[in-house]
C-alpha cells in the first residue's frame, strides 16, 4: 500500500498542525484554474488554505498556493474530511473540473476504490435527490456536512471575475448576432431547465450543436468540424435556481483561444452567473482575436 504524506509550504507547518489558527478554508480542488482563484481571494481575505485536490485532476503548483497541500482520491470522501478537519476546517469550496468521463471507464469500482462514505453517497444520499440538479454533487455536500463540513458559496472569494452585464469587449454584436443570441437564449434555458447541457452553438436561428458529458470545450471542437464557414455564437447558461455552491459555468482563456480557432465569433455568458478566467486577460485576448464577450 502506498502513503501518500502532506506537502507542506513551510516546514514549521508540521510541528504546529493540530493548533488553531483562527480562520480557516477548506478547498477541494478539481483541475483548471478556478482554485487558484479562489485561493488566492482567500488568502487576500486573511484565511488559511487547506487544500484537498483531487489526485489526477489537481495541479500540482496548487500546493505552493495554499497553506497546507493533500493529493486525494476521488472516490474517498472520508479521507478529504479527515485530512480537512485535522486542521480544524468546519467549512470549504468545491470548484475545478472533473472529467465525468472518466467516471464511465471500466473498471472504475478497482480503479477508484471507493470507501464507506462513497457508498453511502452512492447508495442512500442520492436516493430522494433525482430531481435536483446535480443530484450527486448535493449528496457529496451532504455527506461533508455529516463530517462536521460546510460546503460554501464557490464564487465568494473570486467575485471580481464574475462575468458583468453588457457588452465586455470593445466590439458589439450586429444585427445578425442579435437576432442570433435571442433565438439562442431561449433554447439555452429550456435545456438548462431539464439538466441537458450549459452551452449551445447558434448560427443564422440553427441549432449547430449542444452540449454534452464530453463540456464545453470538446464541444467547440465539434462545432469546428461541423461548421467550416465560422461565424457562430456560443451561449453558455446556468441552470435555473444555480447552486452556487459547486458547478458555476465557466470561461476563459482557452475558450477564447478554442473559438477563434473553430470559427466562433460571440460569446454569450449570462451576467453574475458566470466565473470569467482570469476576467481581464481574458478579455484581452478576446479584444486581440476579435471574439465579442456579452453578458446577458
Amino acid at each position: 500500500m502506498n502513503f501518500r504524506f502532506p506537502i507542506f509550504k513551510r516546514p514549521s507547518q508540521i510541528a504546529d498542525s493540530q493548533s488553531n489558527y483562527g480562520d480557516v478554508l477548506g478547498l477541494i480542488a478539481g483541475e483548471g484554474r478556478l482554485p487558484f482563484l479562489v485561493a488566492a481571494g482567500a488568502k487576500r481575505a486573511g484565511l488559511r488554505v487547506i487544500c484537498a485536490g483531487l489526485r489526477d485532476y489537481v495541479e500540482p503548483s496548487l500546493a505552493d498556493e495554499v497553506d497546507v497541500f493533500y493529493k486525494v482520491a476521488i472516490a474517498r470522501p472520508g479521507s478529504w474530511i479527515r485530512k480537512l478537519r485535522k486542521h480544524n476546517v468546519s467549512r470549504t469550496i468545491m470548484v475545478g473540473r472533473v472529467t465525468k468521463g472518466k467516471l464511465f471507464t471500466p473498471w472504475r469500482i478497482l480503479r477508484y476504490l471507493p470507501d464507506w462514505r462513497a457508498f453511502r453517497i452512492y447508495y442512500w444520499r442520492l436516493r430522494g435527490k433525482s430531481r435536483l440538479s446535480n443530484p450527486f454533487l448535493h449528496a457529496i455536500a451532504a455527506e461533508l456536512a455529516s463530517g462536521g463540513i460546510i460546503v460554501e458559496n464557490s464564487i465568494m472569494y473570486c467575485k471580481e471575475h464574475m462575468a458583468s452585464e453588457g457588452s465586455m469587449t470593445k466590439r458589439q454584436p450586429n444585427s445578425l448576432i442579435e437576432k442570433d443570441i435571442e433565438f439562442g437564449w431561449q433554447i439555452i434555458k429550456k435545456l438548462t431547465e431539464i439538466d441537458i447541457g450549459q452551452a449551445i452553438a447558434v448560427k443564422e436561428k440553427e441549432v449547430i450543436a449542444v452540449e454534452a458529458i464530453e463540456g464545453t470545450a470538446a464541444m467547440i471542437e465539434r462545432v469546428g468540424q461541423i461548421c467550416k464557414s465560422g461565424g457562430w455564437t456560443l451561449i453558455k447558461a446556468s441552470r435555473p435556481n444555480q447552486d452556487m455552491r459547486f458547478d458555476v459555468p465557466c470561461v476563459g482563456p482557452d475558450t477564447i483561444r478554442s473559438l477563434a480557432k473553430n470559427g466562433g465569433k460571440c460569446l454569450i455568458v449570462e451576467a453574475g452567473k458566470t466565473i470569467i478566467i482570469d476576467k481581464p486577460d481574458t478579455i484581452k485576448l478576446a479584444n486581440q482575436l476579435d471574439i465579442i464577450i456579452v453578458g446577458r
